[in-house]
């Protein structure tokens, strides 16, 4: 089952609890990465995420750099090319998203290795770790073929894996709750809801 899929499947089953999820766009999270983050954190001129921010970028910097991604392609990235957020829990202003088997790789594992220890975060690192390690050598080759912006040809489990830090750090920089990720390696975007939706946020504190 395709990974859209998944969270259609997630949505629809937290629906049917009473939870409204949708898709949705933010500025801060665009092809330019922790540029086009920076970019908008200064466009805003909020002092609250003033030193979130900064911590942010240097972690990411800092993945983007391990993952061998190429800097001047993100100063040169489109700003207004959104990264799509497949659910939006608009009432918490929670962003969330539905892993399946292609988002545990070495690269994941590399940059989640870079988190630091008091990072603000909607899941298990530990447990996200222990299935990187357990999957990569059967993860690390999905899209080997396939170039990705940034990163080159066979770059798209590295592209995969900083997409994943940028919203996992930049969505509680920018003063939304941790990005919530819910595991759900066979596709099954239901199952995952009924392991996980009780624990979902109803709405702002």
């Amino acid at each position: 089952m395709p990974p859209a899929d998944a969270s259609a499947g997630f949505a629809q089953a937290a629906a049917e609890d009473g939870i409204e999820l949708r898709s949705q766009t933010f500025d801060w999270l665009c092809e330019q990465g922790h540029v086009g983050l920076e970019r908008v954190a200064k466009e805003r001129r909020d002092p609250a995420i003033v030193e979130p921010v900064k911590a942010a970028l240097a972690v990411l910097a800092g993945i983007y750099a391990r993952l061998k991604g190429d800097i001047a392609v993100l100063h040169a990235a489109r700003a207004n090319l959104y990264l799509p957020v497949e659910l939006f829990h608009e009432p918490s202003g929670t962003l969330i998203e539905v892993d399946g088997r292609e988002h545990f790789t070495s690269a994941r594992l590399t940059a989640l290795e870079q988190y630091p220890p008091d990072v603000r975060l909607g899941f298990d690192i530990d447990e996200h770790k222990r299935l990187c390690r357990e999957l990569r050598a059967e993860t690390d080759g999905l899209g080997r073929g396939l170039a990705a912006k940034g990163f080159g040809f066979g770059g798209a489990t590295r592209e995969r894996a900083y997409h994943d830090a940028l919203m996992d750090l930049a969505a509680p920089a920018m003063g939304h709750p941790p990005l919530v990720r819910v595991t759900a390696l066979d596709g099954d975007g239901a199952a995952a809801y009924g392991r996980t939706g009780a624990f979902l946020p109803r709405g702002r504190d």
